[in-house]
């Protein structure tokens, strides 16, 4: 599994998620909100901290930069 979130975007991942889940925990939302909240911000936290996100992977994305001053 290569890492393919990188920069920005896992910090960001990683504020979004603990955000969504404390949304999600104490706001108030019907079950059904409470238990999207949870569930986006749980994948957007575990894919912040591991720097792999699947859908990514699908699309071809890879935000991750490269290491440019090596070669294999």
């Amino acid at each position: 599994m290569t890492s393919n979130v990188g920069g920005i975007e896992r910090p960001i991942r990683i504020v979004l998620g603990i955000l969504l889940i404390g949304i999600g925990a104490f706001a108030g939302l019907p079950p059904v909100g409470t238990g999207v909240m949870l569930a986006v911000g749980a994948i957007a936290l575990v894919t912040g901290a591991i720097g792999f996100c699947p859908a990514w992977s699908l699309f071809g994305i890879n935000t991750c930069p490269m290491n440019t001053g090596k070669r294999p």
